[in-house]
Order: structure tokens, then sequence, then C-alpha cells
């Protein structure tokens, strides 16, 4: 078929936790992904398998590990840490930028945290705008502009829900990263407003895996080829 007549494919995942949700995502993403060369952006040149649209749903992101384990004598080596996760939360909490960095999400999500808990605490729950974003105007002139763009929050059913979006998302590294430091993000602030800690999706049209990282991704999921 003629890329011309092919259409956008949109992947929907469900998920218990986060670890669960990462493995799932590289199990589809060989079955669905698109394989391109980068043009333009981190890494050009070298080839990215991705997927055109992707919806994540993890039910339970609080779930303990939240970082995926890899098993004894794969010989892969664990994609974060704890240790790594509770230092990047930094860069999602505080605007402090270390030198060569374009951006911290901090720098915009600094102040928009305590606003949204005291919207809820001060206004109810009932609202559609208690949504921090990430990046402005003049984002598209970085040389590497924010990958994730917006936090979405939602109480329902006695609960603190996030929608995420990202614009361009590594699978392999960046995905528990982010969302193992999202969740503890969110758990504070259920915390504050009062309420019980919820569920994660997260969409985007760039979560992908570079090509150096295909072989170790295979091997996580068990195939040779």
């Amino acid at each position: 078929m003629s890329d011309e007549k092919k259409k956008l494919k949109m992947v929907n995942i469900d998920a218990f936790d986060i670890p669960d949700a990462w493995y799932r995502c590289i199990l589809e993403i060989f079955k669905s992904g698109h394989e391109y060369v980068i043009d333009r952006g981190s890494y050009k040149g070298q080839k990215r398998l991705e997927f055109d649209y992707v919806v994540v749903h993890i039910t339970n992101p609080s779930n303990r590990p939240l970082i995926p384990q890899i098993p004894d004598g794969l010989g892969v080596p664990p994609p974060s840490s704890m240790d790594y996760v509770e230092k990047y939360l930094e860069k999602i909490v505080t605007s402090v930028k270390s030198e060569g960095e374009d951006y911290t999400y901090g720098e915009d999500l600094e102040k928009q945290i305590p606003k949204v808990i005291d919207m809820y605490r001060k206004d109810g729950f009932g609202t559609n705008q208690a949504y921090m974003c990430v990046g402005n105007a003049d984002s598209i002139l970085l040389n590497d502009p924010q990958c994730m763009r917006g936090v979405d929050t939602r109480i329902r059913y006695g609960k603190l829900h996030f929608m995420l979006y990202f614009r361009s998302w590594d699978l392999w590294a960046g995905f528990p990263s982010n969302l193992a430091a999202l969740q503890l993000l969110k758990e504070f602030m259920a915390k504050e407003i009062g309420v019980e800690d919820g569920e994660i999706i997260a969409a985007s049209k760039g979560l992908h895996i570079y090509d150096y990282a295909w072989e170790l991704a295979k091997k996580r999921i068990g195939q040779s080829k």
C-alpha cells in the first residue's frame, strides 16, 4: 500500500502499573511502530521506531516498584533507577536549571502546582480549569523544545488523576523515569488536596525507541530478531 493511502494508526494501551505500561508499549511498538530516519531534532540521522499516536491508560500507577525491574540473566541494564527519578523530580517541581539545559519542566510547573492545589481546595472539584501547561510561543525556537507539553488534572470518584501529553517521548528510558516522577508529584498533590491518588492517562504522537535501544528492548520482551 502506498504512503498516500495509509492512515494514522491509533494505539490504546491498558496497563496496571508503570512497569506494566512500559513493557506493553515495547511489545506493541515492534508490531505497530513506524520506522523512519530523523530529519531534525535529537539524534538527527539515526532511526526511530515510533507510534503514530498512542494513549496509555494506567489504572494503578502508585503500585511499587515505580520503575521496571529487569529479570536476572537477560543482560539488559535497567532503564532507570529511583535515585535518578528522585533527582529528576527536582526538574519537574523547581525552576533550577543546570548548565547546558534549554529548559526544565519546573520553570513552568513550579508556580502552577500550588495554584492547582489551591484551586481544588477553595473552589471544589467540579472544574476543567486545573490544567498545567509547559512551554510557550518561544518554545519552537529552542534547539530541543519541551517534550511534555501539558499536565491536565481531574478529581473524580474521590481521586486525583493526571492526563499527560508528550509531543516526543523516549520509550526506553524517558517513559519510566518521567511517569515515576510525575506519579510522585501526583501523590504529593493528592495528599495536599485531601483526596486519594488516582490514575494516569498519557498520550503522545511521538512515543519512540531509538535504534541504539532496539536490541535491548527486544531482549527484554524475549524477541531474538
